[in-house]
């Protein structure tokens, strides 16, 4: 059987989740890689994988799939190794709301309002929205908030063990914490600190850390 294919940028949160995710399920897959910042994500052969021109889009087996959290499911379910959606229906609920956090709100505060102006246009040669990015402040720390809550005192989103919702929050969390304001923010989120103290140092996460520039 072919390995899987992932078609978008190593550096997109989203594609990193899905890497996280064959990483521990220990899956070798083959990244075709598909440059947002060239507008390769609006090419024909793009569109063809995802009509909305999003990355990542996704193939395995005969199977074409876009959206992240299809596609995560899919990967848990379809691949042997630890399982990554808790069986107990609390904690999968859990897990499904700590990934409709990230994709409702956090992904925006931390990324395309904070880290993509900080960081990426100033790599791109353009100058940093100052405003814009005083004004993404009260959603970054509405967010940071409500995933130090959601957390808690557990080891991992959904419990004891690690879940699509870890995998889910790495990638933004990540990005956020290259931030000063999200350094700052995050300071103030003690559970979230502890959690990422554990997290940052996992084989799939030192593997997957995205090079940008």
């Amino acid at each position: 059987m072919a390995n899987p294919t992932i078609y978008g940028p190593r550096y997109s949160t989203y594609a990193r989740s899905i890497l996280l995710a064959l990483a521990e399920k220990g899956v070798a897959c083959d990244v075709h890689e598909v440059d947002i910042f060239k507008g390769e994500h609006q090419t024909p052969e793009h569109l063809a994988r995802h009509p909305f021109g999003k990355v990542p889009a996704f193939s395995h087996d005969g199977l074409d799939l876009y959206e992240t959290v299809a596609v995560l499911r899919y990967v848990d379910e379809a691949f042997d190794g630890p399982k990554l959606q808790p069986a107990d229906v609390k904690a999968r609920a859990r897990m499904q709301q700590v990934m409709g956090v990230v994709d409702s709100y956090a992904y925006s505060a931390f990324v395309t309002h904070l880290f993509i102006p900080r960081a990426v246009v100033p790599m791109l040669g353009g100058e940093t929205d100052e405003a814009a990015v005083a004004a993404a402040l009260p959603d970054v720390e509405k967010a940071v908030r409500a995933l130090d809550t959601l957390i808690d005192g557990n080891a991992f989103f959904a419990g004891a063990d690690l879940s699509l919702a870890d995998l889910h929050v790495v990638p933004v969390y990540d990005y956020l914490s290259q931030t000063p304001e999200g350094q700052k923010v995050l300071a103030g989120a003690p559970n979230l600190s502890r959690w990422w103290d554990a997290m940052q140092d996992r084989p799939s996460v030192v593997q997957t850390q995205p090079q940008l520039g």
